[in-house]
């Protein structure tokens, strides 16, 4: 399944390391698409933004599992490594799922690949635009 929207806080190709290792996305939709979503068990996060969806892919799974990337492609369906920056427009190829641990249940949403429709560069803040692509600093 596909859904389009702007993506918040993406971490496609790099996981996102602050708590459990995962691949995320906060998908910012229209509140129709948020709606159906909610009508289907899932949660809806609130942001400044707008109404997101929230796309994951945990890095670690079950006996040692070690979960890949998601696919990152272009518009030409072209794979592609970089970080997608917040504001981006993206098509977000996600798989729907029933979940169940330690008493509770809920649904997730697999994050599997990400198409970059219009890209808005990703700004390091560690000094790296001071260099050349082949320079190291």
């Amino acid at each position: 399944m596909i859904v389009e929207g702007t993506a918040y806080w993406a971490s496609i190709k790099e996981p996102n390391t602050t708590f459990e290792p995962m691949y995320t996305v906060n998908l910012v939709v229209d509140e129709e698409i948020a709606n159906d979503f909610a009508s289907r068990g899932h949660n809806i996060k609130q942001m400044d933004e707008g109404s997101a969806i929230v796309i994951k892919r945990k890095v670690n799974g079950p006996n040692g599992m070690v979960r890949t990337a998601p696919r990152l492609l272009d518009q030409n369906k072209q794979e592609v490594n970089l970080a997608v920056g917040n504001g981006s427009k993206i098509r977000v190829q996600y798989n729907e799922y029933d979940w169940e641990y330690a008493g509770k249940a809920g649904k997730g949403l697999d994050l599997q690949a990400v198409q970059i429709v219009d890209l808005i560069e990703y700004k390091a803040q560690d000094g790296s635009e001071f260099f050349d692509e082949d320079e190291e600093f």
